[in-house]
């Protein structure tokens, strides 16, 4: 994956996460810390494809 395609997933993970956050139920909030987990999943290849296309 290139960092745009992985950008546009922590994106995407993100705005789940900011809509999930505010809401009061189990669901919603397990919905919340899924797309958390999904962020923190690819950030390390995000940051390792940012160093490759620097180089």
């Amino acid at each position: 994956m290139t960092k745009q395609e992985i950008f546009e997933v922590i994106e995407e993970n993100f705005n789940i996460l900011a809509a999930e956050h505010v809401g009061t139920t189990k669901a919603s909030q397990g919905r919340a810390r899924k797309a958390a987990q999904a962020i923190k999943r690819v950030i390390t290849d995000y940051k390792k494809a940012s160093v490759a296309e620097s180089k």
